[in-house]
């Protein structure tokens, strides 16, 4: 436990900030898990419009720092791949 004033309000920002930013990183795995069922669907502009929303999504998530934005970049990358693979087989 910390003894330093400092540390304790550290402590609760801290705890503060978690909580906060989890909302931010919960709803973006959401909008890809979201994306990804879509695109499985087989419904182009259902998976196109969700892709998009799950995008926006992660890098409001970047942008805020509640993930890496390399990571965001990644997933972004990965959930167009799919986009794109599903376009060719329609």
């Amino acid at each position: 436990m910390a003894n330093h004033k400092s540390a304790l309000k550290r402590m609760r920002q801290n705890e503060k900030r978690r909580l906060h930013n989890r909302i931010y990183r919960t709803r973006a795995r959401t909008l890809v898990k979201r994306a990804r069922v879509e695109i499985a669907g087989g419904d182009l502009e259902a998976a196109k419009a969700a892709a998009r929303a799950a995008i926006k999504d992660l890098d409001m998530a970047a942008s805020r720092g509640t993930i890496h934005k390399r990571n965001a970049a990644r997933r972004k990358s990965r959930l167009m791949k799919q986009l794109a693979a599903m376009e060719a087989r329609s």
